[in-house]
């Protein structure tokens, strides 16, 4: 006897044996997934039960679908595994663009990934709460010693009266201008030849 399926159970019947393929790449199961879920407003616990998976297994691959779509690619690709894509998704926008390019320069593990991941968060939070913080007197007189020193100044002061000047200077050439508008009359010169001799 044969029985009428119907059409949404056939669909939902491919669907699953469509994850169940061994040769889908992570998006493409994520993709089918979220079919799976939004169409017959399943659950993740019964979206998991339906393909033979666990919830977290389910959960973590539909998390791949808010990456940004280049680093979906690479995970497409396979130049990018699940635990590099599960790191990454600790960033947003370009910085995880830019760290998925990192990880595949330097031919990271999935921990070395992690610990990428966690230092990049740390930077850009410091980078966020210094701006947040910053004194605009602070930051006005860093503009002006930048403008005199031909070159990048940065003042860190500190609520207990200390702090650090930092000049940032990009090639020998103008570290030797940095200190001849320091100190016009000092006999510089010699000490950047010496300067210049060690580095080389």
């Amino acid at each position: 006897m044969v029985r009428d399926v119907p059409d949404e159970a056939v669909i939902a019947i491919a669907l699953i044996e469509n994850i169940q393929r061994e040769e889908l790449n992570p998006i493409e199961e994520a993709t089918a997934l979220r079919r799976l879920i939004g169409e017959f407003k399943m659950t993740h616990q019964a979206a998991a039960d339906a393909v033979g998976k666990s919830r977290t297994a389910v959960t973590n691959l539909l998390r791949l679908l808010d990456l940004n779509p280049d680093v979906e690619e690479l995970l497409r690709q396979k130049r990018l595994d699940m635990g590099h894509a599960r790191a990454l998704l600790g960033l947003d926008g370009p910085l995880q663009s830019q760290a998925a390019q990192q990880v595949i320069a330097k031919k990271l593990s999935a921990r070395e990934t992690e610990h990428l991941v966690r230092r990049l968060k740390t930077k850009m939070e410091a980078e966020s709460t210094d701006s947040v913080q910053r004194d605009p007197d602070v930051h006005r007189l860093e503009l002006d010693l930048s403008e005199q020193l031909g070159a990048e100044v940065q003042v860190r002061h500190s609520t207990q009266g200390s702090g650090r000047l930092v000049i940032r200077y990009t090639s020998l050439e103008q570290l030797d201008g940095i200190i001849s508008r320091v100190s016009p009359l000092a006999k510089h010169a010699t000490q950047t030849e010496k300067f210049k001799q060690q580095l080389s």
